[in-house]
């Protein structure tokens, strides 16, 4: 009655990472990612990306604050307090 399937057999599958191997896996992969040069490589490459039909290259907000994805056009706090609306006659509804 020796089934084999119970045997105790080392077979060559790889192992799987646990969840702390993954998080250190993704710690050095961040601190790659914040050399310099590898962002741009990953941009560039994010960059080629775009040109694929039907594929959608994501970025993080950073990697698209750096290609001008977000531009600044709000008043200042000195433009604001300038601002007609903040002058006594213009309270009357413009008359």
């Amino acid at each position: 009655m020796n089934n084999p399937a119970d045997d105790d057999k080392k077979f060559d599958t790889p192992d799987i990472p646990s969840t702390l191997d993954i998080a250190a896996i993704a710690d050095i992969a961040d601190s790659n990612l914040n050399d310099r040069e590898m962002r741009r490589q990953v941009v560039a490459q994010k960059l080629i990306d775009t040109h694929t039909p039907g594929f959608q290259a994501e970025f993080d907000p950073d990697e698209a604050e750096l290609l001008g994805a977000f531009k600044e056009d709000a008043l200042s706090e000195n433009d604001a307090l300038d601002s007609s609306i903040d002058q006594p006659h213009s309270v009357d509804g413009g008359q």
